[in-house]
Order: structure tokens, then sequence, then C-alpha cells
């Protein structure tokens, strides 16, 4: 804890790595709530993954996965944490040590390590080879450090002079000998992927108990991207075909063919061969051809749709590991939006406030969107009163007149968080015209 002049203590920001199967959630809200600054930590689920690491109600989250994000739009951070699928490294700070931070303003950036990430590399060898050299004391198994060659290969692939490698082409080389490293380097042929730690990074990991993985690492020097491509159906429609196809490591894909030239599509930057991964925004991971078909027709007259070409898709699949993982690091140079994409369960267990519209039914729509869905008997009814509220919100923009009349659904007894900060049980006064919507509120 560190004492501040007027003796105010500020306490150090705390590092959780949390990993799930597709079948948890990690366990926790983040909020934002007027009159209260930052991402703030809230419900965490008692014995749940967040809680059993340590996360507490109440705490502001100043980091994900090495990116600042305290100073980031909420919808912009809650993207980042679902885009990282079933694994997150979060930096977070107490709620008294984080006010008193701000209080006295400081930099909250500056209590945090500029780079925690490792590095992800993929290197093509030439005439003298990859351009690196492994060492490591004799005997001890699974501990390489590489000297990189200056101009070689492995250099402008990105890997750091003296970094530790941690994994070769997608497998961690933990329980390798330097006799098996080498003969594993010389069974890649001609291409190797690296996942490297500088010395810096290996010991931040180290001394905060955290494993390296292959879902942290910076991927920016990568040559394989994905690309969003924003359409405007025209009058001759978008112009190109999806066929589903099978994939080079087992299952099916969802692939864009015959893109007629000077349609949106191909102005887009589509290119024949192109895999689908997410459509306005949404993973279609697990969605057959019918049902991606109508998530690209949901919209009228526009879509978005992000892609990768069949290098990247190969090689992404080789190392096992989702291009969706990495849609921020395109983010920084391009200034690209990153599509909010769930994890592979469908829930990352974040229950963002979303902002809603302006005007006297802006609070309303809050509430709908932080109507907590539990299991239960009546959940779908739940999930049509949320619909409901929705609609009336926003039902004049799409000139929608919602119903006047009393609803059985207002029987139900729902949990509604507000984002003004409204107690559990406090009783909301609604003008007449939305009294059908909501019967007890508890």
């Amino acid at each position: 804890m560190k004492q501040t002049k007027d003796g105010e203590g500020v306490g150090e920001p705390r590092f959780y790595l949390l990993s799930k199967d597709s079948t948890e959630t990690f366990g926790f809200c983040l909020r934002e709530e007027l009159g209260c600054e930052g991402h703030i930590v809230r419900q965490v689920k008692l014995g749940g993954l967040a809680q059993r690491r340590g996360l507490q109600d109440g705490d502001r989250l100043l980091q994900v996965n090495g990116h600042f994000v305290d100073d980031m739009d909420h919808h912009r951070v809650v993207r980042k944490i679902k885009a990282s699928g079933n694994q997150v490294l979060l930096a977070v700070l107490d709620g008294k040590s984080y006010e008193a931070a701000k209080a006295l303003g400081r930099d909250l950036s500056e209590m945090l390590p500029t780079d925690v990430r490792p590095r992800l590399c993929h290197i093509v060898r030439d005439k003298n080879g990859f351009g690196f050299g492994v060492s490591g004391p004799e005997g001890v198994r699974g501990t390489f450090q590489l000297s990189v060659r200056q101009d070689g290969p492995a250099a402008r692939a990105g890997v750091p002079p003296g970094s530790w490698l941690l994994e070769l082409n997608g497998v961690s080389v933990k329980n390798y000998s330097h006799t098996q490293l080498a003969r594993k380097l010389k069974q890649s042929g001609s291409k190797v992927t690296l996942l490297v730690a500088s010395s810096a990074v290996e010991e931040f990991y180290r001394l905060h108990g955290l494993r390296v993985t292959a879902t942290l690492a910076d991927t920016s020097w990568l040559p394989f991207k994905v690309r969003e491509l924003h359409m405007v159906k025209g009058p001759a429609g978008y112009g190109f075909l999806l066929k589903e196809d099978d994939c080079s490591s087992g299952g099916t894909g969802q692939f864009l063919w015959d893109v007629d030239d000077g349609l949106p599509a191909e102005q887009a930057g589509m290119k024949e061969g192109d895999r689908l991964l997410a459509v306005n925004g949404e993973s279609i991971e697990g969605l057959d051809h019918q049902q991606t078909v109508l998530r690209i027709r949901a919209r009228d007259d526009q879509v978005t749709l992000v892609v990768i070409d069949p290098a990247g898709d190969e090689f992404y699949q080789s190392i096992g590991l989702s291009p969706l993982l990495f849609l921020e690091d395109d983010d920084p140079a391009s200034g690209s939006r990153t599509p909010s994409l769930p994890s592979p369960s469908g829930s990352t267990g974040l229950c963002p406030v979303e902002g809603g519209p302006k005007g006297p039914v802006s609070w309303l729509m809050s509430a709908a969107n932080s109507i907590e869905i539990t299991q239960s008997s009546r959940q779908v009814e739940q999930k049509r009163l949320h619909q409901l509220l929705c609609l009336h919100a926003h039902g004049e923009a799409y000139g929608i007149t919602p119903p006047r009349e009393s609803s059985p659904l207002t029987e139900l007894v729902l949990t509604v968080v507000v984002a003004s900060n409204l107690k559990t049980g406090l009783c909301l006064c609604l003008p007449s015209c939305l009294c059908w919507y909501v019967g007890t509120l508890h």
C-alpha cells in the first residue's frame, strides 16, 4: 500500500488470468454506473471463477490482455473481453484505491506494466536458415533462450533478441530437451511459428503465478490478418455466393465465392475463397449454412462480415487458435471497430449496462438491458419481457406502437438493476402508459 502526501493509501493493481471451459462463465458482471468512474466489477458469483481467483465487488478494471482500458468506451471494453474467448488477463484496482488515485490526479496507466504480452511470430526461412539460435542450461528441459541474427528472418518476424521460447508450432516446449527441439525445428520445413516472451514478460507472469499462453499473445507481427467488410446492398445485391465446405482441419466452414466485379462485396475487399468468421459482430462458429444465411439477411440493406483469407485460415487452424481472438491487434493501427464477439459458450459472464436512446425512456432501456436472466422455468417469459421493454423504448423509431392493454407478464418477479444505482426493492414510479410492462420489481 502506497501512502500519499495526505496519508491516503493507494493499493497496487492486481492481476488475474481467468480460464474457463465452454460450459462456464467468468462469473462476474462489468458495469458502468452513473455517479461512479471506471468500469466496475459487480455481482461476483459466489464460488464462481472470478471469486475463486480473487476478484471483488467494486474493483475497477484497468487492463484487459495488456491493453489499458480505464479511459476506453465501456462497450468497447466489453467487446475486448468477449473477443478473448475462454481466457482473459485482467488488471484491477480496488474501489477505494481507484477513487483515491483519481482524486489525486494520478495517471493510472503508470501503475501498470506497459507490455505484458508474449509474442506470436511466424518465420519463413531463407537460404541461411531461420535467423535465430537456441541456448539453454545443459541438461535442463524446456528452458531455451533465443539469439537473433540482425536483419534475418526471425528479426523481420518480430522475435525479440534474448527472448524465451515457450511454444513451437502451437506445442509447449516445456518438456523438450535441446535435441528434441532441434529435431522439431528440422521437421518444420521452411516455416515455423514461435510463441516467445521477453525476460520482463516472463518474469511478470512468474511473479504473479500466471501461465503464459498463446491466447494472450501479441499477433501484430503476423502476416495473417482478419478483415472486416462493411457492405450496403445495391440493386443487384451484394455480389457474392456463400458456400459450405470442408475445412483443412476437419469440420465444415462457410466460404465466399463468385465475387462479382464492381458490386459491393468486391468493393469492400472480399476475395474468392475467404472464410466467413462473423456476421454483424457475432461469431458464426457452430452455425450451419442456413443459419448463417439468415444472419446475413437479418438486416435488409447492409451487413458487416469478418473474414480471413485461405492462407491465414490454414495458419490459425494449424496452431489450434481462432483468429477472432486477435481482432484487437489490428485496432490501434487501423482504427477499425472491433466487432462484438461472444465466447464459445455464448456468455462471458458480463452484463454491461447498455447506453439506451436519449430522452425520457433512456433509463428504461438501461433497465431492460440490465435484467438478470437466470436459469428458471420462466426464463423464456423473462426474455420476452426484456424484448417488450426494448420495444417500448425503440418503438417510435421503427414505427411500432406497443400494446397498451395489461399483460400476464406484469406478474413476473424480476431483478432489475438500473444504471442510476437504484437499489433492489425500490418501488419505481412509471407513467401509466408503461405500467403494463412491470409488475413486482424486487
